[in-house]
């Protein structure tokens, strides 16, 4: 279950990666890849969600599970600027990931032995 939510959160990695690029240049994101990476994402927490749920409670994992959270109501908030075509702030699109990240490495230090 958790390595399936890793392969997802590569994925949200990969397509953030483009759209953070996109963002700092000031072009107009790609619907499809905003799509793509909000619902790899979403369903990577949950599947960490649904972990911890079933018994799993460590506070390693919990950390994680928080801190992609944040991360989550920050992509929620770009997802809101961009689909009604405001600027989007650039310390957010930064600030985004860089907690996105840093949940990431949590959940690697949490599976790893």
């Amino acid at each position: 279950m958790l390595m399936t939510a890793i392969f997802l959160f590569i994925i949200a990695l990969c397509f953030g990666i483009g759209l953070l690029v996109t963002v700092l240049s000031d072009r107009p994101t790609s619907r499809p890849v905003v799509l793509i990476h909000g619902g790899a994402a979403l369903l990577g927490l949950l599947l960490i969600i649904a972990y911890i749920l079933k018994g799993n409670f460590q506070p390693l994992l919990v950390i994680s599970v928080v801190l992609f959270i944040v991360a989550a109501l920050g992509g929620l908030t770009l997802f809101i600027f961009d689909m009604r075509a405001k600027p989007i702030p650039k310390a957010l699109a930064i600030l985004h990931p860089l907690l996105a990240l840093t949940a990431f490495l949590t959940l690697i230090i949490y599976i790893l032995p």
